[in-house]
């Protein structure tokens, strides 16, 4: 058996933001659109009128302040309130192909690490830009990648369940040098007209280089030890299943797009995440003592505060727990790993931490690494 680490990593952030205030301006027109639209429906009582959202609601509901995206006119058009992601030629590279050979590239230079000697790409991600070919094979053709390449889904927790079954296969000694790459754009799956969730997502990319460990010299990240659980839930759910490709809406289905019953998510998901870390670090010998590190989830930063409470046995103090939730929302799969890139190189050798993910399944996914300088 081999030992493994985390050797570079990268973050594909679009150029374009949306703001809370922005978001608010145009999704108060719509309603108030809506609204006039069905006025008399609305009379009778028949139908229910549209409440308008606010930046308050948003803060105090999230944490959440902006978010970036791929196209921000097509979400900010109130008679539209979805991006615009043109169909392209079958020759061009794919949306979350193009974003996710961005990432890569960045993890591959600061690995060192040349795109031909990785053995295995992994593109887990929460929603699929199409069925097949596989965007992994896709983004492996791009990057000019050996080895083999495919697909995963297992929504926001694909990162870390990405990562053990790329970790699973060095320590067998089946590959010795892995990419992890999660392309999440979420803006297209999300349901801006629904004030309960308009306000949740942004679109991002991340990678991960995962490699051999036996000989390596150098600044990475040892991983520990890793785990992944699942449990049935509808109460996240999507019934579309890929990105859609078409200009305008298909099917007006609610349905069709992100759905959460919110308050079932937050009771049964905190004590699932919490116990699972719990038990890991247990089953590993790690106390929350000798953690310097929670890399979480970024969905909620309630959820986050609570978690890291119940796992440190006390209010995490400033930079234990870090949040990118306020600039980048909810970016599903990519959220920890966009905190593990950005705030892991303080730590020092032999300093110990946890990138735990978590969401539609449900599903949880920790992986316990150290720092080796």
């Amino acid at each position: 058996m081999h030992n493994v680490a985390i050797t570079g990593t990268g973050v594909f952030t679009p150029d374009q933001v949306i703001t809370n205030d922005e978001l608010v301006v145009a999704f108060n027109a719509y309603a108030d659109q809506w609204n006039a639209e069905n006025a008399m429906a609305i009379e009778s009582g028949e139908a229910e009128a549209k409440a308008h959202s606010s930046t308050d609601f948003i803060v105090a509901a999230s944490g959440i302040e902006r978010r970036y995206v791929l196209d921000k006119e097509g979400v900010l058009d109130p008679k539209r309130m979805f991006p615009r992601l043109a169909p392209r030629d079958d020759e061009a590279p794919g949306y979350m192909a193009e974003i996710g050979v961005d990432a890569a590239n960045k993890a591959l230079a600061q690995a060192g690490v040349a795109a031909e000697d990785i053995d295995l790409v992994i593109c887990a991600a929460s929603n699929m830009e199409r069925a097949y070919p596989a965007i992994g094979v896709e983004i492996q053709e791009l990057l000019g990648a050996g080895g083999f390449a495919f697909d995963m889904n297992v929504a926001c927790s694909s990162a870390t369940f990405g990562i053990q079954t790329a970790a699973d296969m060095i320590r067998s000694g089946s590959i010795r040098r892995a990419l992890v790459i999660n392309p999440e754009i979420c803006s297209a799956h999300l349901e801006w007209r629904d004030r309960d969730c308009h306000f949740i997502f942004g679109d991002v990319a991340t990678a991960a280089v995962l490699e051999r460990d036996d000989d390596l010299s150098g600044d990475r990240f040892s991983i520990l030890s890793t785990r992944c659980a699942t449990q049935f839930s509808n109460n996240i759910r999507n019934n579309n299943g890929y990105l859609r490709r078409t200009q305008d809406r298909m099917e007006d289905r609610r349905d069709m797009q992100f759905m959460q019953n919110g308050r079932k998510v937050f009771k049964e998901v905190l004590p699932l995440v919490s116990q699972h870390i719990a038990e890991h670090m247990d089953d590993t010998g790690i106390t929350a003592g000798d953690l310097k590190r929670l890399w979480l989830h970024q969905a909620n930063k309630t959820m986050n505060d609570y978690i890291g409470k119940k796992v440190l046995g006390r209010n995490p103090e400033a930079g234990e727990q870090p949040n990118i939730l306020q600039d980048y929302a909810n970016t599903s799969s990519a959220g920890s790993m966009i905190a593990f890139s950005k705030y892991s190189d303080d730590l020092a050798d032999g300093d110990k931490g946890i990138i735990c993910s978590f969401g539609a399944g449900y599903s949880v996914g920790s992986v316990i690494v150290e720092r080796r300088a």
